[in-house]
């Protein structure tokens, strides 16, 4: 499997034949292929090349496959007593890029698709089991009742009355 490592926005990404990557928006149509210059890195099973800041010679082929927004993120400010409430939120927009190919310009070679487990073709049937049914709340109340000990009393030592120290002025 080969991929790489590139440049793109300033942030760095990695790419493999046949998959696609979310990157910052990019000013293009949808469906047009271009070449990411900036490849720092490069593997071929054992194969490594790196780049010293850029591997020369390698180019990496794209299609702008759609332009998608983030998920939103909200903020919110809030100062107790002070009557300030401020509510803000952002959504990043993101270009999905499919990649095409990576190596040397010219080169031939099949692109290697990605490797995707495949369940077994025969069917599995599955056969539903009934729920057991639960007990009433009644049951469960009443087990619990019977099931805790009775509490103890409070020792009758404190409602004594305890004769007064102080001393009376006549």
């Amino acid at each position: 499997m080969r991929y790489a490592i590139v440049e793109s926005g300033g942030k760095q990404y990695r790419v493999v034949e046949g998959r696609t990557i979310e990157v910052d928006r990019l000013a293009l149509e949808t469906g047009k292929k271009f070449d990411i210059e900036r490849v720092l890195f490069m593997a071929d099973g054992d194969d490594v090349m790196v780049g010293t800041p850029t591997v020369d010679g390698i180019e990496v082929k794209v299609t702008v496959a759609d332009h998608i927004k983030g998920p939103k993120i909200d903020r919110f400010k809030y100062r107790p007593k002070k009557r300030i409430r401020v509510r803000g939120g952002h959504r990043q927009h993101y270009t999905l890029l499919m990649v095409d190919f990576i190596g040397k310009p010219g080169e031939e070679r099949k692109v290697e698709k990605p490797e995707v487990k495949k369940e077994a073709e025969a069917e599995v049937v599955v056969e539903a089991k009934p729920k057991a049914e639960k007990p009433a709340k009644a049951e469960k109340e009443a087990k619990a009742k019977t099931e805790k000990a009775p509490a103890k009393k409070a020792s009758t030592k404190s409602t004594e009355k305890k004769p007064s120290t102080k001393k009376s002025s006549k």
